[in-house]
């Protein structure tokens, strides 16, 4: 009996530690296999950061714009107004950039000549290909080609509105729009409804203050100082596994150290990848020549438009939910060869957020339509209660004057702390 009852606890004890070797077989197959879909060598991980209800569009993406409205009493403005803007519609440049076909060479004379009439001056802060100024107001399919800074829509003495693109430097070129899709009185209805507060530019009052002729001549100059809010800021990674996730890591890589500096360090040899997250909140995806991440185009080598479209859609899935009150915009796109640059910053409300080391919010590089190279700083934003202390204008101007041809603008400088006001800006 005694060897018997032996046998059947042998038995037992031999059946169970088969069963759980064999539980155990099937949570690691199934792990791994979870593992698998997040290390596909498919260029998948952009579809599932984007997902359903995604922006599609890139008049979904606020891109900020300083406007100047001019009728026969006076010139009005806003420092702080997006393409999204409530008003913004109204202004008439998504009818205009759709209407005109064929720009011809102007002068900045002529440019600064029609902002004496009835006219609306939009800003965009950096010179942008045309095709991606017109998407970004709603205008697609435009068949303007170049680069812009500045538009104007202006009263013409032929009873049209005309079209003036500037690029920021030497190139001015000008257009009429079709009356059938913007007319002088429609331009003048949407001049008469402003509610801006008055503004001036620096080169019509240089009679009164001489030092304003030092400025960049098109530096818009507010009568009142703007009431602009203290903003609060913070670093807003919280916890990693979702970035390496989001990347197309695997969350329980061996290839995972911190260097010295707290920096965290993920790395794939195999397929020449890596994932670089900084205490500072700041992180760097770099891969190699196989294509892991990639955006949507048409061709092999996407149109600007395309590549804003693409790199704006993977910045906003990152940083959603994690930049509070701010959004990303775009500060520039330039192409060469397969090779496309991109940069962004950060925005509230229309007024730029710069960082006072020069650096950038964004940078992304793609190879054709693989991401190679992406930079990101993570920064949380959002209005504190307080307002910001500006400098009056006539000291701020008498610091700008010593550098020749500076253009003053209000915004915010990111120092890095916990606290952002809003300055003078002197680019």
């Amino acid at each position: 009996m005694d060897q018997t009852a032996r046998r059947r606890r042998r038995n037992l004890i031999q059946n169970i530690a088969i069963a759980l070797l064999s539980v155990s077989a099937v949570l690691l197959f199934a792990q791994l296999q979870l593992y698998n879909l997040g290390t596909s060598e498919d260029p998948l991980y952009l579809e599932r950061l984007t997902g359903e209800g995604s922006p599609s569009r890139l008049r979904e993406f606020p891109a900020p714009v300083r406007v100047v409205l001019t009728d026969s009493y006076g010139r009005y403005g806003s420092l702080g107004f997006t393409t999204n803007s409530d008003g913004f519609s109204a202004l008439g440049l998504r009818e205009a950039l759709g209407s005109v076909q064929h720009l011809a060479p102007s002068a900045t004379d002529a440019f600064r000549g029609a902002l004496s009439g009835p006219s609306i001056y939009f800003d965009f802060l950096n010179p942008l290909p045309l095709q991606v100024l017109a998407e970004l107001t709603g205008a697609e399919g435009t068949a303007l080609e170049g680069n812009a800074r500045c538009l104007l829509l202006a009263a013409g003495a032929d009873g049209s509105v005309h079209l003036y693109v500037w690029d920021g430097a030497d190139t001015v070129l000008t257009g009429t729009v079709a009356s059938t899709a913007l007319s002088i009185d429609s331009l003048t209805e949407a001049v008469s409804q402003s509610g801006m507060g008055s503004v001036s530019f620096a080169f019509e009052v240089v009679e009164i203050e001489p030092l304003y002729g030092k400025l960049f001549p098109l530096s818009i100059l507010p009568t009142e100082l703007p009431q602009l809010p203290v903003l609060s800021a913070a670093s807003s990674i919280s916890g990693t596994d979702w970035l390496l996730a989001a990347f197309g890591f695997n969350i329980n890589t061996r290839e995972r150290y911190a260097e010295a500096d707290g920096t965290e360090v993920i790395t794939e040899v195999e397929a020449d990848r890596s994932l670089h997250i900084r205490p500072s909140g700041e992180i760097t995806y770099r891969s190699g020549t196989d294509a892991t991440l990639e955006i949507s185009a048409q061709e092999e080598v996407p149109t600007a438009a395309e590549a804003v479209l693409g790199a704006s859609i993977l910045l906003e899935q990152l940083t959603e939910d994690r930049s509070g009150e701010a959004r990303l915009y775009l500060e520039s796109v330039s192409q060469g060869g397969d090779t496309t640059q991109l940069l962004f910053g950060y925005q509230i409300d229309g007024v730029p957020i710069r960082f006072s080391d020069g650096g950038h919010a964004a940078e992304i590089t793609l190879s054709g339509t693989s991401v190679t190279r992406l930079t990101l700083r993570f920064r949380q934003y959002s209005t504190a209660g307080e307002t910001s202390l500006l400098l009056p204008l006539r000291q701020t101007l008498a610091i700008a004057a010593e550098h020749p041809g500076t253009e003053l603008s209000v915004g915010y400088a990111d120092g890095g702390g916990d606290s952002v006001s809003a300055s003078w800006l002197a680019d």
